[in-house]
């Protein structure tokens, strides 16, 4: 079943998963004709598919119900080349943020301090022992958006102390869970967020408010040659970004052409 609104932005979409669940049925078939060798193949037929179906039930009355485990605890460190445990996830990022780095950024709210983008265990260094005993590192991805930096922290777990950094300029990383709500809050409260809220309204009866109503999947965005328009001319060195909205148990939302620029906190529509 599938339902599309036009207004504004342009569909909602909404789409109902299907399932197919197949059942193969024994059936014995007796044809017509002279008793000898058909009517007793018929015979055996029927017979065959009476005993298939005892079996089946036998089958089903052994069966037991199903039994969910708890997943066994989570040690607050890994080792050699585990993933990162969440005790070191947020180890490290305590680590990576120094008071002098804190104090010089800025995040995706304009607040102080670098906006966090990812955690990741750091790639096996060559040169560094192998196994179980190579120090275990990690690299933590920061976005200033106070200068549209990229900067990348690898942090010893071992020694807890921040071996490297790399800053980069014009590298996008994907957009975080708290870039794009940042962006979804920016949406809705700019003129151009109009047809998203009234696609919101149409399928929910209600007001969109808050991105808290939607569920977000999103894309960075960057600039061609010649963008149009010019508010989104930046996007690139800017960390911008696409929304693909969905409403909560609803439909998905099309606002493909519409792009926040999460820097300049701007929105522009793509012509």
């Amino acid at each position: 079943m599938r339902k599309i609104v036009h207004r504004h932005l342009g569909k909602v979409v909404a789409g109902a998963a299907i399932a197919v669940a197949g059942t193969a049925v024994m059936v014995g078939i007796t044809l017509p004709g002279s008793a000898g060798a058909d009517e007793q193949g018929g015979q055996a037929a029927g017979q065959s598919a009476q005993q298939a179906g005892q079996a089946g039930q036998q089958g089903q009355a052994a069966a037991q119900p199903g039994v969910v485990e708890q997943a066994p605890a989570e040690g607050e460190k890994g080792t050699g080349r585990d993933p990162l445990t969440d005790d070191e996830t947020k180890r490290v990022a305590q680590i990576a943020v120094n008071q002098q780095f804190f104090g010089s950024s800025e995040n995706v709210e304009g607040r102080r301090g670098p906006q966090r983008v990812g955690v990741d265990l750091a790639e096996q260094d060559e040169n560094a022992l192998a196994g179980a005993n190579a120090p275990r590192r990690a690299d933590v991805r920061f976005y200033d958006y106070k200068d549209d930096t990229l900067v990348t922290k690898t942090v010893n777990l071992d020694s807890g102390k921040v071996e490297q950094t790399d800053t980069q300029h014009g590298v996008q990383p994907p957009i975080s869970s708290d870039e794009a709500v940042e962006a979804a809050r920016l949406l809705i409260a700019d003129p151009l967020g109009a047809g998203l809220k009234a696609d919101f309204k149409d399928a929910t009866g209600k007001e969109l408010t808050s991105p808290d109503q939607l569920l977000l999947n999103s894309m960075v965005y960057r600039a061609t040659s010649g963008a149009r328009p010019a508010v989104l001319a930046q996007c690139g060195d800017h960390r911008c970004v696409r929304l693909f909205p969905k409403v909560k148990n609803g439909p998905w939302i099309d606002s493909r052409d519409l792009v926040v620029d999460l820097s300049a906190r701007k929105v522009g529509k793509l012509g």
